[in-house]
């Protein structure tokens, strides 16, 4: 016999009381969920839920403001109920703690609740075209930006990502050496390097790692 699937606990913040007062209204009605608060926004900082639910109609600095005192004084995973947001907003309120993000026009119960679960078990949510607009500048950023100047997203040198290419194809330090154009040594201080910054175990891990990153 399968155990029941705990309610997750939730709280809503607004930026205006007719928003609040729909969105908690809604979630109110849904047995996945546990409304811990529904009164002023201020007051639901005192709480703990296990995902705090912000609706607000634009992501301004207003909006920011909030989300960073969120995650900053709270443990809470967040939840974006908003009208207006593109790729370059989405960043912000990521950089702010946002698991999920869902639109206004959107946020029916039915998602609204699935996007909570989703993010209460500690995974995330976007619009799908948002995550594809996302992809694309991130793509673009990689090869603009970040390339030209042999950087990468995983915080890795270009020859750093080359070395840990080649030692996920099986070579060894002089194979690796002989094919990079460079000492023995250099191949061995790069991989110390690499190993240290990541805390990488072993080049058994460092495989494991490079292959995970593509």
């Amino acid at each position: 016999m399968s155990l029941p699937t705990p309610r997750v606990s939730i709280a809503v913040q607004a930026d205006e009381p007719v928003p609040l007062a729909g969105i908690t209204d809604l979630l109110r009605r849904r047995s996945e969920v546990s409304v811990l608060c529904d009164a002023h926004p201020d007051e639901a900082d005192a709480l703990v839920p296990g995902v705090m639910v912000v609706v607000a109609d634009a992501v301004d600095e207003t909006t920011l403001n909030r989300l960073r005192r969120i995650q900053h004084t709270s443990t809470s995973r967040t939840v974006l109920v908003t009208t207006d947001i593109d790729e370059q907003k989405l960043v912000s309120a990521a950089e702010c703690g946002v698991a999920g993000v869902v639109r206004r026009s959107e946020a029916t119960p039915e998602r609204l609740v699935r996007v909570i679960g989703t993010v209460a078990r500690g995974e995330g949510h976007l619009p799908s075209d948002l995550l594809g607009r996302l992809l694309e500048e991130v793509g673009r950023l990689q090869g603009q930006v970040l390339g030209p100047r042999g950087l990468h997203f995983t915080g890795l040198a270009a020859r750093e990502v080359d070395v840990l290419r080649l030692v996920a194809q099986g070579y060894d330090t002089a194979d690796i050496a002989t094919r990079l154009a460079y000492s023995e040594r250099t191949i061995k201080n790069v991989l110390h390097s690499v190993m240290t910054r990541l805390q990488l175990r072993n080049r058994s891990h460092a495989v494991a790692y490079a292959m995970r990153q593509g």
